[in-house]
């Protein structure tokens, strides 16, 4: 009897060794973690709304966008989308419009009356929330959609925090604000406004609060010494928007103003001024238009609308309506230095946008609470502060401050503080493997561009507070939607079915995927090429 023989391959893998006939790898499913839902601070699951809405399915993407966020039509205006950074279309020709589809969803849930679903039994438990700002109302909604009785106490007399004192109307209206709010209201969220929390001991021993959300915004104006003779008028950036919002008049800034400040706030102001009908406003900034901290296109509109701003600027004195500024340079670390040389500027008010702070004097006496040397509070990885119950997010722990972090810190803390009050700890469940470009076949998709916003022209943008920036219609939002290219996930486009030579591809039915049947597959790779978002991996095969 001849002996068996083995043939080595080039991987030196014997064929006596494999577990089937022909393979010497296997087609496996694999899910990956999508790099928009990597990027979102509010922890959206993005590429599953996405795929709801292109199949038209809108009020189902709204509720699965409503499991992570209860703020679409705000988060997609004042969002700065780091989803769309991350995009994996963006290496193919532009990032899909993420921000516009979550706008236009939360649109169509206005008009059509769409609730959120909520089937959690009642716990008996009850939360106060401290700060009726993004993150407060993001742990007030999720929390009660776990169960529980809320109650969000507001020192202001109108909800929203720094969404309404902080972001202009031109970015963000009103009515879009305040119908998302009341939505959360509409919950049985109880709404305290002017009511001012001084005493967090008393609100667990006297109140009976089971636990305690502490997310109060950054509202104190940082203020800076400058040698000042005789100076006009000097404002902050935070009281000026804050007026605008509450105060019966405009505020009067007199014909040129100068915005001190680089961030978002400063550029906000500028544009402000510009709308309430100064003849000039201008920013000073003492680093250059690389370090800002301002997003690129937010100076970008600021300068579209009028806005003068002064790169490597700094403020060396003030002698009434007369501004001496020295030119910096940046230094080989990045960080600016003065040059001996001056210039003048003249303006009839300074308005200070150098950044904001946490009033946190109410946490000074209660035990356990460590408050750092920049004024934010100490948190551990649950968001509980050193006193058991307390937890706090938003402008008061270190963070970026945005609006779509706070949101995202206000589920976050819902989830520890419901895992809390059960006794249990919450565990966050383990991520995939990110889904990155190399792994799509861009072959498939064709070329379709992002679809551009309708947007104010110049002069409406200059003299009216009207938002600047349209939505999309169904048509144009269910186009941008079909744009995504499902990373690292099947959408069920049937191509490893339809490719397979040896019928090895068994479809489950509609929304159950595939699955290989290993006695038929030979391992050719096929499915895996022809794979278009690369959710198809060949394994090696062992014994």
């Amino acid at each position: 009897m001849q002996k068996p023989f083995a043939v080595t391959l080039d991987i030196g893998t014997s064929l006596a060794n494999l577990t089937g006939s022909w393979r010497t790898e296997r087609p496996e499913y694999i899910d990956y973690l999508p790099p928009c839902n990597h990027a979102c601070p509010a922890g959206e699951n993005i590429q599953a709304w996405l795929y709801l809405a292109e199949e038209g399915d809108y009020e189902g993407a709204w509720q699965v966008l409503m499991q992570d966020n209860p703020m679409p039509g705000i988060m997609g205006r004042v969002c700065y989308h780091p989803c769309e950074d991350a995009c994996n279309r963006g290496k193919l020709d532009e990032a899909v419009g993420i921000h516009a589809i979550e706008r236009f969803l939360g649109r169509t849930a206005w008009e059509n009356g769409w609730k959120p679903i909520i089937d959690a039994e009642p716990s008996g438990k009850k939360v106060l929330v401290v700060g009726a700002g993004p993150s407060g109302l993001s742990a007030a909604y999720h929390l009660t959609r776990l169960g529980h009785t809320l109650t969000i106490r507001e020192a202001g007399p109108m909800a929203g925090g720094m969404m309404r004192f902080g972001i202009p109307k031109y970015r963000l209206p009103r009515d879009v604000l305040d119908y998302e709010i009341q939505r959360i209201l509409d919950l049985g969220v109880t709404l305290e406004l002017d009511t001012k929390v001084e005493d967090i001991e008393e609100a667990f021993e006297k109140e009976k609060f089971d636990a305690v959300f502490v997310a109060v915004g950054a509202h104190l104006a940082r203020r800076i010494d400058i040698p000042a003779y005789a100076a006009g008028r000097i404002l902050d950036a935070v009281s000026v928007l804050k007026d605008m919002e509450t105060g019966a008049e405009p505020p009067q800034l007199g014909r040129r103003v100068i915005v001190y400040g680089g961030g978002n706030t400063a550029m906000d102001v500028a544009r402000t001024a510009k709308r309430l009908g100064v003849d000039e406003a201008m920013i000073v900034y003492r680093r250059s238009r690389k370090e800002m901290p301002a997003h690129d296109f937010e100076a970008t509109e600021a300068e579209d609308e009028g806005v003068l701003i002064h790169w490597l600027r700094t403020i060396k004195a003030i002698e009434e309506t007369m501004f001496t500024v020295e030119k910096m340079e940046i230094d080989a670390h990045g960080r600016p230095q003065p040059t001996g040389e001056f210039d003048t500027l003249e303006a009839d008010t300074l308005i200070l946008a150098l950044g904001q702070d946490v009033d946190t004097r109410f946490l000074e006496a209660v035990s356990g609470v460590k408050i750092a040397d920049d004024g934010v509070v100490e948190v551990d990885e649950t968001m509980m502060t050193g006193h058991p119950g307390l937890f706090a997010g938003g402008d008061m722990v270190p963070a970026e401050r945005t609006v779509t972090v706070a949101v995202g810190h206000g589920k976050k803390a819902a989830r520890h503080i419901d895992a809390y009050l059960r006794g249990e700890r919450y565990a966050p469940p383990p991520k995939h493997a990110l889904a990155e470009f190399e792994r799509i076949n861009t072959w498939y998709y064709t070329d379709a561009d992002k679809t551009a916003q309708p947007t104010l022209d110049f002069i409406r943008r200059q003299t009216s507070f009207d938002e600047i920036h349209g939505g999309l219609d169904e048509t144009n939002a269910l186009f941008e939607a079909r744009r995504c290219l499902s990373c690292g996930n099947c959408f069920e486009c049937d191509n490893c079915y339809g490719v397979c030579p040896d019928n090895a591809v068994i479809k489950l039915g509609a929304g159950n995927r595939f699955e290989f049947n290993y006695d038929f597959c030979k391992g050719c790779g096929l499915c895996a090429a022809e794979c278009p978002c690369g959710a198809i991996e060949m394994v090696h095969e062992t014994i």
